[in-house]
């Protein structure tokens, strides 16, 4: 199976994501998927909905640092608060509509996590997090991650933060409540939903590489 599907070429930063679709209907079977991926474990991959694979592109320096600060604050939330656990963006859900999905950073409750098997906790987690961060970098469109950040809400997040430094705002997605457009802001508060974090976003607006 790994040499069928054996991958050449990956797509660098500022250019699009690759989308590879395979012959005959859509492979939906989660354990197929992780196979694929840990056949290609040197890149990382999403899959939507529909099937389609989508070869995600490396992160350049100024983007990797973002998604670090962003999922290193939350983390060490996730130790004091000791409610849920975070992730980082190497970290593969299976979404309810059967999506695989990887955010920048995630963190879920551990009352939600409690009610997995052993085994399941070893590949994709099969749930939506309850929280999601994404960092837009400069080979991500908008409108597709707009898309992404309601598919979440669609599936069970309580809460997102779509964090675009090129315009310097934040998108806020919360379920059934328009969505809110931060300019600039300094700080983000996670209340009610994650009581307490606050992401500090200086480094991420202007990283200091």
């Amino acid at each position: 199976m790994a040499a069928a599907y054996q991958l050449f070429e990956i797509p660098s930063e500022g250019l699009e994501t690759l989308v590879l679709r395979l012959p005959g209907p859509p492979r939906k079977d989660a354990d197929w998927f992780f196979d694929f991926c840990q056949a290609n474990d040197g890149w990382q991959f999403e899959r939507t909905a529909k099937g389609d694979i989508l070869v995600m592109a490396p992160a350049g320096g100024e983007s990797g640092y973002r998604e670090l600060k962003a999922s290193s604050q939350l983390d060490n939330w996730a130790e004091r608060d000791g409610t849920g656990r975070a992730f980082n963006s190497n970290t593969g859900f299976i979404l309810p509509n059967k999506a695989n999905r990887a955010p920048d950073a995630s963190w879920v409750k551990m009352s939600r996590l409690a009610k997995l098997a052993p085994k399941q906790k070893k590949k994709f987690i099969p749930l939506c997090p309850d929280f999601v961060i994404e960092v837009r970098s400069p080979s991500d469109r908008l409108p597709k991650l707009q898309e992404k950040m309601e598919e979440y809400r669609e599936n069970g997040a309580a809460l997102g933060w779509l964090i675009d430094p090129q315009e310097r705002k934040v998108h806020v997605y919360r379920p059934g409540k328009r969505v809110e457009c931060l300019d600039y802001p300094k700080r983000l508060s996670g209340d009610p939903e994650l009581p307490g974090f606050v992401l500090e976003l200086a480094r991420i607006w202007k990283p200091d590489i």
